[in-house]
């Protein structure tokens, strides 16, 4: 009993509670400020838990089916156990794909790497995930885990995908146009997600490093991850999601770092990001797809991280038709060097829908960015605006957006923001955010209400 209360006495002192059910899985609860009213965060600690160490199970270095077999039966018996650590020693690990199951726990070890094959039937068969921001059947992310609850990846340990293939599939020729348009209109017309068969010869849909599917109480601490086929982090459909301490490097097409998606309550801190595309991109679906699963992304809040690349610090869009709400970003810094186009930038099109609102983004340093600090477009389609149709018309109301103490060395502008005249955005409001150097017009604005920017 006295080891109880000094571990309860432990876990208030560091402004955690913690809750013990009947088995050794424990909940951490985490309160997080915020400028909005932020619910709880309920995460696992398996601190006390069983360890299943892969080695028992089979696993032989440099052996990939002996391996896969090996995590994939630790994790059965963690699960079994009500809670386990499944544990990776030190060693590189080539493995196939990975899912995860409820009260698991992943766990790399110092000088463990999970290497993750190049060998797309590796990721097969086809699971229930998503194509930007479409359901659909497709290639098993790397890293998989659907209607799980308390799961966890920790460890100083490295998880990296060899790209062989992947990288060759980073083009996008007439065939995966082609199934782009028919994933695009199987979704816009509401047929079943089983009859979106993505997997064939030319589609070439890249699977996600790591995707969280309709999971809750989730753990991602301490590991590094290189290189990524896709989206690296993708909580979707998620709640309850801490994400911290990580080092993530992806320069691939596509390669976001984290991508929240219709998820709430997700903490993103103390992170290093270095990425082909944006370091944060917040979602929540696309078009018809995203208002028939009708689920806002709301509740996020980013700080103390660092981006090193990125073409945006903070992304949202242009998959937002379920909409966005509660996004807070404080504390972090872009380093000198870094290849940025905005430090929030706000994308959407005609065919959206979704909403924008009660965005605060507060204490940002930041060297040269390539455009600005702020954009907002709602005329962004790229590849997608002559490849199909409008099949229903929705505009994105986007308002209450909050930068304050906001610092960069040189841009093109300080603020862009392209409203449509049918619904201007409003109530952007910009407090001590400056640039020492703009190369061209500070504020470039069309079909903008109650835009203000002040001095501190």
């Amino acid at each position: 009993m006295n080891i109880l209360k000094v571990a309860l006495m432990a876990c208030v002192l560091s402004h955690f509670s913690c809750k013990v059910n009947d088995h050794n899985l424990k909940t951490t609860e985490i309160k997080v400020e915020a400028p909005f009213k932020m619910p709880t965060i309920k995460i696992p600690d398996f601190s006390n838990c069983k360890q299943f160490l892969i080695t028992d199970f089979g696993a032989v270095l440099g052996d990939k089916e002996l391996i896969s077999k090996a995590i994939a039966d630790a994790i059965t018996e963690a699960n079994k156990n009500a809670g386990g650590v499944v544990v990776i020693p030190e060693g590189e690990w080539i493995t196939k794909k990975i899912h995860l199951k409820s009260n698991v726990n992943l766990h790399l070890n110092k000088g463990a790497v999970l290497l993750f094959s190049e060998n797309p039937q590796d990721y097969l068969p086809a699971v229930h995930t998503t194509w930007e921001g479409m359901e659909c059947y497709n290639y098993s992310p790397l890293i998989y885990a659907f209607n799980c609850e308390n799961i966890a990846i920790t460890g100083p340990g490295k998880l990296k995908a060899k790209m062989d293939v992947w990288e060759k599939w980073f083009a996008r020729p007439e065939p995966h146009m082609q199934s782009l348009k028919r994933l695009y209109n199987l979704a816009a017309y509401n047929k079943p997600v089983a009859q979106r068969q993505m997997v064939n010869d030319t589609a070439h849909f890249r699977p996600q490093f790591i995707q969280f599917n309709r999971s809750k109480h989730i753990l991602l601490e301490g590991v590094s991850i290189e290189n990524s086929p896709f989206w690296t982090i993708h909580p979707y459909l998620s709640k309850d999601v801490v994400i911290r301490n990580l080092n993530v490097y992806a320069h691939g097409h596509n390669n976001d770092g984290v991508d929240p998606e219709m998820s709430e309550n997700v903490l993103i801190e103390n992170c290093v990001f270095d990425q082909g595309d944006d370091a944060i991109a917040v979602k929540s679906g696309r078009n018809q797809d995203a208002w028939r699963l009708n689920t806002p992304c709301k509740n996020i809040v980013m700080r103390h991280c660092t981006m090193k690349n990125g073409h945006q610090l903070l992304a949202i869009g242009s998959e937002l038709s379920g909409g966005i709400e509660n996004v807070f970003v404080e504390n972090c810094k872009v380093v000198d060097g870094a290849k940025m186009f905005h430090l929030v930038f706000i994308k959407t099109n005609e065919r959206r829908g979704g909403y924008v609102k009660n965005i605060y983004v507060e204490n940002i340093r930041a060297g040269a960015i390539q455009n600005g600090i702020l954009g907002i477009e709602t005329d962004v389609f790229y590849q997608w605006r002559d490849l199909v149709p409008t099949i229903e018309r929705r505009l994105t109301p986007i308002h209450d957006v909050y930068l304050k103490n906001v610092k960069a060395t040189k841009t093109e502008f300080l603020s862009r923001i392209l409203g449509q005249e049918a619904l201007p955005v409003k109530n952007i409001f910009l407090n001590n955010v400056e640039v020492d150097s703009i190369s061209q017009q500070k504020h470039i604005h069309e079909h903008v209400l109650n835009f203000s920017t002040t001095p501190n």
